[in-house]
């Protein structure tokens, strides 16, 4: 089914992302409290208020669209139009005032994500990207870095806590086929996956708040991304680990290696 222009959904997305930044920079610089949830990952009651104004904002212009967050119940998941909200996609970051965290707001399409948005309030910046419209980065274009060599190629992981044991040998045989690794850039890192700065990034345990508004970002920079073994990411996914490449020729050998199918010469540790 051929997508609609998103023309005005990215401009309403826009909105959504600067009610998010202004309600996070009223905190900035403050002691923040929190709660263990249980899956024994933190919120605040930050996370809560910028979710809550964002699904009012929501329900105030599309009725119709369904909702999926991180802090409540879903709604009407079934809907052709269903916004994905991470509130706060970094908490403990946030909470430890390490500025890696941001907001993701997506908009998928019958549960295929179309729009993204990764949203930075510390350092200012923005990534928006829709099918038909390309990726921006404080609405100015931005691509993927065209690296043609595995060995070349700059990896990020945001924690590597998540992963199991095999993830563990996956992700070092990875590691050794490529350049070098950069850990911890969180959300930020996806964005830059798309402007050329990171060729690869992989993440664990991520569920479709982490990852939907990542993947038009990626995507309409020209990369690709895929849980680890190559299949699509919707709203339905459930919890995955993901892997962004700035090319398809790049995420394929990414992905060969991840699932043990193919070699990685050992990379230059410097």
């Amino acid at each position: 089914m051929p997508v609609p222009d998103l023309a005005d959904f990215a401009t309403f997305a826009d909105r959504l992302a600067d009610i998010s930044r202004a309600t996070v920079r009223e905190t900035l610089g403050q002691a923040r409290a929190f709660i263990t949830k249980g899956d024994a990952s933190p919120v605040t009651a930050i996370d809560r208020e910028v979710e809550k104004r964002l699904r009012t904002a929501i329900r105030d212009m599309h009725p119709g669209h369904g909702i999926l967050g991180e802090e409540f119940d879903s709604v009407d998941l079934d809907a052709e139009w269903v916004w994905v909200i991470d509130p706060i996609d970094g908490t403990k970051a946030f909470i430890t005032g390490i500025p890696t965290f941001g907001t993701l707001i997506a908009l998928a399409r019958n549960g295929v994500p179309v729009l993204g948005v990764i949203d930075n309030p510390v350092t200012g910046e923005r990534w928006l990207g829709a099918d038909g419209i390309g990726t921006r980065r404080n609405g100015q274009p931005v691509a993927t870095r065209d690296c043609g060599d595995l060995g070349d190629a700059l990896v990020g992981n945001g924690n590597p806590e998540p992963f199991d044991a095999d993830e563990q040998s996956a992700l070092l045989a990875l590691r050794r086929g490529t350049r070098w690794c950069v850990y911890g850039g969180g959300c930020h890192a996806y964005g830059r996956v798309a402007d050329g700065a990171l060729d690869i990034n992989v993440d664990g345990g991520l569920d479709a708040f982490d990852y939907c508004a990542l993947v038009p970002v990626v995507r309409n920079a020209g990369g690709a991304m895929s849980d680890w073994r190559g299949e699509g990411l919707t709203i339905h996914s459930g919890r995955r680990s993901v892997i962004a490449s700035a090319t398809a020729a790049l995420h394929g050998c990414a992905l060969d290696i991840l699932s043990g199918t193919s070699s990685p010469v050992l990379a230059s540790s410097s």
